[in-house]
């Protein structure tokens, strides 16, 4: 439907909205947004709709099936567990400590990555030089084995794990903010800032940054996506969430023993792990594409 305007003037839209039409292209990338807010929701709302405390344990009702199999029940969606907890009052937790605090994982390391990251930017010489290779150095080896080195040295738990995670992923936003700065600083409109008299936090404030939404948009994607498997994988190690905490990792490390007699309880928690990866690459490759082609116009 045409846009009505009384005056007849062509509407442009503001970066944002244009954005916003880009993404809206693709229906792939609409059906990950939905999914992504799913999880959003489950995140902030978990306390509200569970139906059961998701610790409460009822012997009366152990390993029951899930409500679609012939002895399974509404009263628990998705059954119970060994010791009879409700296990979708359970996923709807261990969704929100996996997700949330994935979530903070990212926010923290990406200001704390780009601050780091335009430092070492502005850096010239025997120091750039030193900098460059130690991220480099550093970036060669598994978020994962930095997590669990950093965990085995702090100390089991979801904080310390949530830190080891943050600390390994913040080299990766300090060397891809580092590299962008480099490139950016030898631009003509960076000399012209710079014969205007701006100093280097307004240049990189007002000139560099709003240049590195797509650099911080693909980074934050796929930094989510490793700060996602790694939680559920050091809580799966027993080295991350530990209880009363549940997280998805934990859910699934406590389904193992009874896989062969309930296999649901060990598909439902993967399952939920990879529908929370795959959504958020969904999604971030669909705004990559609409920056990329709102760029391009």
């Amino acid at each position: 439907m045409q846009r009505f305007n009384l005056y007849q003037e062509e509407y442009y839209p503001s970066p944002l909205m244009h954005v916003w039409l880009e993404f809206k292209r693709s229906h792939i990338a609409l059906v990950g947004f939905i999914l992504l807010l799913i999880f959003c929701g489950i995140a902030l709302l978990a306390p509200l709709i569970s139906p059961f405390d998701p610790n409460l344990q009822n012997t009366n009702a152990i390993l029951l099936p899930p409500s679609w199999e012939p002895n399974g029940t509404i009263n628990h969606l998705f059954g119970t567990d060994s010791l009879g907890r409700d296990v979708f009052s359970r996923l709807l937790f261990a969704c929100r400590t996996t997700f949330g605090s994935s979530i903070i994982i990212v926010f923290v390391s990406v200001i704390i990555g780009v601050g780091l990251g335009a430092l070492a930017g502005v850096l010239s010489g025997v120091r750039s030089s030193i900098v460059n290779h130690l991220l480099d150095s550093i970036m060669s080896i598994p978020t994962l084995l930095i997590a669990i080195v950093i965990v085995a040295i702090l100390g089991t738990g979801l904080f310390n794990s949530m830190m080891a995670i943050t600390l390994a992923l913040i080299p990766q936003f300090v060397h891809q903010t580092r590299t962008f700065v480099k490139k950016q600083l030898q631009k003509d409109y960076v000399l012209l800032d710079k014969l205007d008299g701006a100093g280097p936090t307004r240049i990189f404030f007002r000139s560099i940054l709003p240049g590195m939404v797509e650099l911080i948009v693909i980074q934050a994607t796929l930094a989510l996506s490793i700060a996602i498997i790694d939680v559920s994988a050091l809580g799966f190690l027993s080295l991350g969430a530990q209880d009363p905490n549940i997280e998805l990792g934990v859910v699934l490390s406590q389904s193992l023993d009874v896989a062969y007699v309930a296999p649901w309880l060990v598909f439902i928690p993967g399952l939920c792990i990879f529908l929370m990866v795959l959504s958020v690459n969904i999604v971030g490759e669909g705004f990559r594409s609409a920056l990329r082609n709102r760029l391009s116009r």
